[in-house]
């Protein structure tokens, strides 16, 4: 997931949630596909239709045997086929070779290929035909687990004859631990990875993990460009100054101005542990603001450049944007800055199509989500713009779903059909909850340090752990070669793997027991 909700049309570059990485998939085994026939709507009788919910199957270590688990990976708001490396060398691979059962990625609803038969992405049809609610794709992976039938394998691996472990990132990472709580005679155990179990409107804290875990010279050159851009935009006289300073003198809204600026700190949560999958543009944007002086003192060395007084470190920053945000809007085709950054224009985020597959995921924090990335309060410092606000922030969701025929979106996310689940407090037997020590995520997890989470002991039971220096879901990709993997991340697969089999100790054929 991502706590950026812009939508730059009609740029390549889509930012908004998402949980795959097409940099990892590569490299990966042949790994049986099949599909499982889901009802649209499990609950109301809405309607009798159904869709195709794709899977993939990795048996390359499966033993029949009683007791032997099927690890499914929940492939969260994204095409399942972001998920397959894990399949081949990340967790699911490496539970499935430790235990002998076979691993699972099972795409969500409305997500990837098959669309669950909706006609298209219009506010009627996420909500009515596509039956975009937690609940309706919570069941969709009870209804997988009690029923489906794996190719070439002749043993009933159903939930209630084999142990299932549910593993899921990000938001997949509270589907897995709503799955645990929801179905305890489906799910035998579940691992919540950088799990965001509370919902929130306003996820400021996103961005105060960033500012307090980068580079200190970084950081701070970036709290006194901020600083300095809000004020500069007050002056009137200025903003167009500023702005050109940018290369985004043509667009109007000073929101969207500053909000464009927030594309590199978005790229703090695609830092991984393996280089091969890892953005370095993070690191490339600091070493741009921080320019060749090891110090604050150049970098807050003010210039006056055609009139506008600004330090060296705007200038870089400036530069920055110049060099890798806006050459992406392609001015020699006839675009505009203001067509490619500028959100006034309803009629941008309102065409529904089937092509437009950031909408589901918009959708569903428009709804019930929220995190809405906004300034911290008065009195935080911030590395993003104060101007970005709630009414800003959730704009989107009032262009992009207009009211429909049947449904309409609620005036704000209704989180708390996320938080009444568990929020901060989720907790089962057989639930582990993983974290990244620098995920900006982590604020809305159990490990949050911000209020409303409490400290919890780790145990093989109800393992609670934080990967140092980590930031997103870093325990779920690995390497084919285990043992050359960093030592920390070595370390939490080896006690995931643990905790796993310690739990499958405890496994009992509840038919068995039954007739016993």
């Amino acid at each position: 997931m991502r706590a950026f909700h812009i939508i730059w049309i009609p740029l390549v570059v889509v930012l908004v949630g998402t949980g795959g990485s097409n940099a990892l998939h590569k490299h990966v085994l042949h790994n049986a596909q099949g599909t499982f026939t889901q009802p649209l709507d499990h609950f109301y009788n809405t309607t009798d239709a159904t869709f195709q919910q794709r899977f993939w199957v990795n048996t390359r270590h499966y033993k029949p045997r009683p007791g032997s688990p099927v690890i499914v990976i929940d492939g969260g708001e994204t095409n399942g086929e972001d998920r397959l490396p894990f399949l081949d060398t990340g967790v699911g691979d490496i539970l499935a070779r430790a235990t002998g059962g076979i691993a699972v990625v099972l795409e969500h609803r409305y997500y990837g290929t098959q669309v669950c038969g909706c006609p298209n992405f219009s506010t009627d049809s996420l909500r009515c035909a596509c039956g975009s609610t937690n609940e309706q794709a919570l069941e969709d992976s009870a209804n997988f687990m009690r029923n489906v039938k794996f190719e070439n394998i002749n043993e009933n691996l159903t939930a209630r004859k084999a142990p299932w472990i549910y593993y899921g990132g990000s938001y997949a990472g509270a589907r897995a631990a709503h799955m645990r709580v929801l179905y305890p005679d489906l799910v035998f155990g579940a691992i919540a990875s950088s799990a965001v179990t509370h919902a929130v409107l306003m996820n400021w804290e996103y961005m105060d993990v960033i500012r307090l875990a980068a580079d200190p010279i970084c950081s701070s050159n970036l709290v006194n460009s901020i600083s300095m851009i809000d004020s500069l935009l007050k002056i009137g006289p200025l903003r167009s100054r500023l702005k050109s300073l940018f290369g985004l003198s043509e667009l109007e809204s000073d929101k969207d101005f500053v909000s464009v600026l927030e594309y590199p700190l978005s790229t703090w949560q695609d830092q991984n542990w393996d280089p091969a999958v890892s953005s370095t543009t993070f690191d490339q944007f600091c070493a741009t603001l921080n320019g060749d002086t090891p110090t604050l003192k150049d970098t807050e060395r003010m210039v006056l450049l055609g009139g506008l007084k600004a330090n060296i470190a705007l200038l870089n920053y400036a530069k920055w944007i110049r060099e890798n945000i806006v050459v992406l809007c392609p001015q020699d085709m006839g675009l505009t800055v203001e067509d490619c950054f500028g959100t006034n224009e309803d009629s941008k985020y309102q065409i529904t199509d089937l092509s437009e597959d950031w909408r589901p995921w918009v959708f569903q924090y428009c709804t019930q989500w929220g995190y809405l990335t906004t300034a911290p309060p008065v009195g935080t410092p911030t590395i993003i713009s104060r101007l970005l606000d709630i009414d800003y922030e959730h704009k989107i969701c009032i262009q992009a779903f207009p009211p429909g025929e049947y449904y309409k979106v609620p005036p704000l996310p209704n989180v708390t059909a996320v938080n009444v689940l568990g929020d901060y407090h989720i907790a089962a037997d057989r639930l582990a909850f993983i974290d990244g020590e620098v995920d900006p995520w982590r604020p809305y997890t159990p490990h949050s340090t911000y209020g409303g989470a409490e400290e919890r002991e780790d145990t093989v039971v109800r393992p609670f752990k934080i990967i140092p220096g980590g930031v997103h879901h870093w325990d779920e990709n690995g390497l084919r070669k285990g043992e050359k993997e960093p030592r920390k991340i070595g370390q939490i697969h080896g006690e995931i793997v643990e905790f796993v089999k310690a739990w499958l100790e405890d496994w009992e054929d509840p038919f068995d027991e039954a007739i016993v």
